[in-house]
């Protein structure tokens, strides 16, 4: 499926119930911000985007926990989670907009280094925030780095799609 179709499908599932959407990228690099905001009238439903590709961004603009990433690394779901609750309690700091707010977060391996035991490239956790509720998945994708980007950036998508 086509991200520009996934955005606007997105798009209108948010504005639908009054949701405004909320990304915290690593491995994507703004990418979904990117698509979403491509969508015209998308200042409807997008608040705003986080590009934390360091550990330190993670741990400044987010506020994750230097212990999770030490524990667990910047590719887990833990991080990946804690990184969607940043986005949402910032977000919502800023504008209080109330509870349908959703963040997505994406953290992950895009290759082509980078791999690891149990972590291989193309290993990447999504984490998807709503109010208290938390939803948190890995997978894995082939191909290279371009394609394990753009793979991220639909299943995100995808996720909003299924939880919004």
């Amino acid at each position: 499926m086509r991200l520009a179709f996934l955005s606007r499908k997105a798009g209108k599932a948010l504005k639908k119930k009054g949701q405004t959407l909320v990304t915290a990228e690593s491995c994507t690099g703004g990418w979904v911000a990117q698509a979403v905001t491509s969508v015209a009238g998308s200042s409807d439903w997008f608040e705003r985007g986080y590009v934390t590709y360091s550990n330190a961004a993670k741990r400044e603009d987010l506020g994750v926990a230097k212990g999770t990433l030490l524990r667990y690394g910047a590719v887990s779901e833990q991080t990946a989670r804690a990184m969607a609750r940043g986005a949402l309690l910032r977000s919502r700091g800023a504008r209080k907009r109330g509870p349908g707010t959703i963040a997505l977060a994406i953290t992950g391996i895009a290759g082509p280094g980078g791999g690891a035991p149990g972590k291989p490239v193309g290993t990447v956790c999504f984490a998807w925030a709503r109010g208290r509720r938390m939803r948190s998945e890995t997978k894995r994708f082939r191909g290279g780095r371009d394609s394990v980007r753009r793979q991220s950036v639909a299943h995100a998508l995808r996720g909003v799609l299924k939880w919004h």
